[in-house]
């Protein structure tokens, strides 16, 4: 595979992978991201894995940059990006299950999906809840998730004028992509539903609840159903449903 070390100051390194957005790229990254964490090299501090890219954070006082591009040269020959498995790895792979409530409520863009796409509100939520989507990074906000691998028939364009204000755990589109605002924020996705679910808490022992790599799959809730587990969120009694689509290496 094909790859560059960029040195990003003296104390970061970068390993840029194919400068493209694809599944089997972002697998070596995130696949390098769990050998690193699995190897405990002496002097990385942390990863930030993006679409294409990882930035191992290190201690310049312990390691040299020349030593570590050794190091992770080694590890990135362990890697067969056409694998779903990662080998050597620590990482575990989840799938999340999150709800969503695609009632009117919670969707004042669904019309102009519909409108954009030509499909029916039925035909979209049912299109949007078809099949997992890869998790390439996290960014912009603490918990959002670039998701990866939506269908083409659902893509429309972001707002002309983005919203000052989006509520938290809307789901919403844009462009060739869907995600979820973990937190109230300025956007201009379209809207289409909303989680009940909390994916970012700083609260949390674990703040987020995935990771790059992992993947999300929603499904439809009625409006009954969201409230209950509002309910069941502020009393902290709410569990998502994640299941290991790679088991950790024990």
């Amino acid at each position: 595979m094909k790859y560059l070390f960029l040195q990003s100051g003296d104390m970061a390194l970068t390993v840029r992978f194919e400068n493209e957005i694809r599944e089997d790229i972002n697998r070596c990254v995130t696949s390098l991201a769990g050998l690193i964490g699995g190897a405990e090299i002496n002097g990385v501090t942390e990863v930030i894995p993006t679409f294409n890219s990882l930035t191992v954070l290190y201690d310049c006082t312990v390691i040299r940059s020349s030593r570590l591009k050794k190091r992770l040269a080694r590890l990135i020959a362990r890697i067969d990006p056409n694998s779903e498995g990662l080998v050597g790895s620590e990482m575990c792979i989840r799938d999340s299950y999150i709800p969503v409530c695609y009632e009117e409520r919670f969707s004042p863009d669904m019309a102009n999906v519909c409108a954009h796409t030509g499909l029916t509100r039925d035909e979209v939520i049912a299109l949007h809840t078809a099949k997992p989507y890869l998790i390439y990074m996290l960014g912009f906000l603490p918990g959002f998730a670039y998701l990866g691998g939506m269908d083409e028939r659902l893509a429309t364009p972001r707002l002309d004028t983005p919203r000052l204000e989006i509520f938290e755990g809307a789901v919403g589109i844009g462009g060739s992509q869907t995600g979820i605002y973990p937190i109230a924020s300025p956007g201009g996705w379209q809207l289409i539903g909303k989680t009940p679910v909390k994916v970012y808490d700083p609260s949390r022992s674990v703040p987020i609840l995935y990771k790059a790599g992992d993947r999300i799959k929603f499904y439809s809730i009625d409006g009954g159903e969201f409230d209950r587990i509002e309910r069941e969120v502020a009393a902290g009694t709410y569990k998502v449903t994640a299941k290991e689509a790679k088991p950790c290496s024990r």
